[in-house]
């Protein structure tokens, strides 16, 4: 009996330990952008080797009465693996050392894969106060826990604020990189032999630069809202095209890419790009093309077994949580996907599964 109430205990401790976590894990977001805000990455790689306490706290521009705060952000983020703690035998004083890991040098603004960007964005309280309205969403008709708070949709509001516009744009570019890293080794072979392509959604351009340098035959058209390419210029095989994405003015190609576009958007919303899409590369009857879309395809968690699945399946769901805060879309699985593509009038698909990390690349044929 006593083996029974001490595993009980053990349980329930177990339980509130877990639910604190969670209660608490904003934390975890809130001190990383502390750190960046402070420049505590910039301060350590700049130091070029394991940087003393005592210098970090030198280094950034902090209130005297504060410094002695300072370790203990330290230690939640050497925790969270953002960096490694070194204790000095040198001197008879020990005194920790910090240095960045793989995850904090991506923090770096001079990264070339820099997500800084990203992490300013998301965590821009104009992101984060809707989150508080999703209990009350759930209750009433609103389209959006944002609607609900700005009185508009996402992308209007990116239309009224250039300083939000920018940062979101800024935000959506930090993926390209990492993307291409990817997909020029293990899906080639999928843009070979295409004579040109349009990327539309494609932003500023730059995961179609990344394509035109890679393929240089290949014509590439940026095809974004008016005021996203307003003052672009296009050279050598890319430019860029203004229009509407819901309207049938997509310029006829062989391929049109839409990378992390398909998940802002409802059912209805997406069927109805596709649609245009599938349009734009039937248009020439010399031949048909295809559509090659980049996405999350949501696994189920009974699918996977270990950690680092479980983790990746984790990072979808948050993305998917977001979607449904802040605009109308939502991360689908195989199923949910191969709805969309159908009802658009496509005949068939083919899933390059997490050929990108957590993402995936489908191809859709007319």
């Amino acid at each position: 009996m006593g083996s029974s109430g001490e595993y009980s205990a053990s349980k329930l401790l177990e339980s509130q330990t877990h639910i604190w976590n969670h209660i608490f894990s904003f934390i975890n977001s809130i001190s990383l952008k502390c750190a960046t805000d402070l420049g505590i990455p910039e301060a350590i790689h700049n130091y070029g080797e394991p940087i003393p306490l005592s210098k970090l706290i030198s280094s950034i521009k902090i209130h005297p009465n504060k410094s002695q705060f300072v370790y203990r952000l330290m230690r939640i983020l050497t925790h969270s693996g953002f960096f490694s703690k070194h204790i000095s035998t040198k001197e008879e004083e020990q005194e920790s050392s910090y240095s960045l890991t793989d995850a904090s040098k991506l923090l770096l603004k001079d990264h070339p894969m820099s997500l800084l960007p990203f992490l300013t964005a998301m965590l821009d309280p104009i992101i984060t106060k809707p989150c508080y309205e999703l209990p009350a969403w759930f209750q009433n008709d609103s389209p959006t826990p944002f609607y609900m708070t700005h009185g508009m949709t996402l992308w209007d509001y990116a239309v009224m604020d250039p300083r939000f516009s920018k940062s979101i744009n800024d935000a959506l570019a930090t993926d390209t990189p990492f993307i291409t890293s990817a997909l020029f080794e293990k899906c080639k072979g999928v843009f070979e032999g295409l004579e040109s392509l349009v990327d539309v959604g494609g932003n500023t351009g730059n995961m179609a630069k990344a394509i035109a340098e890679t393929f240089p035959q290949m014509e590439c058209i940026v095809f974004d809202l008016p005021h996203v390419v307003d003052g672009l210029q296009g050279s050598g095989n890319i430019k860029y095209v203004g229009g509407d994405m819901f309207e049938s003015s997509i310029p006829t190609c062989d391929a049109i890419l839409l990378k992390f576009v398909l998940n802002d958007w409802d059912d209805e919303k997406c069927v109805k790009i596709l649609k245009n899409c599938k349009e734009a590369i039937t248009r020439s009857k010399e031949r048909k093309g295809k559509v090659i879309v980049i996405e999350m395809v949501v696994s189920d968690d009974d699918e996977k077994s270990n950690d680092e699945d479980h983790k990746s399946i984790e990072t979808q769901l948050l993305f998917d949580m977001m979607m449904m805060v802040e605009v109308i879309g939502k991360e689908r699985n195989e199923k949910e996907w191969a709805n969309l593509i159908f009802s658009a009038g496509f005949s068939d698909y083919k899933i390059h599964f997490l050929a990108l990390g957590i993402r995936s690349l489908i191809e859709m044929f007319p």
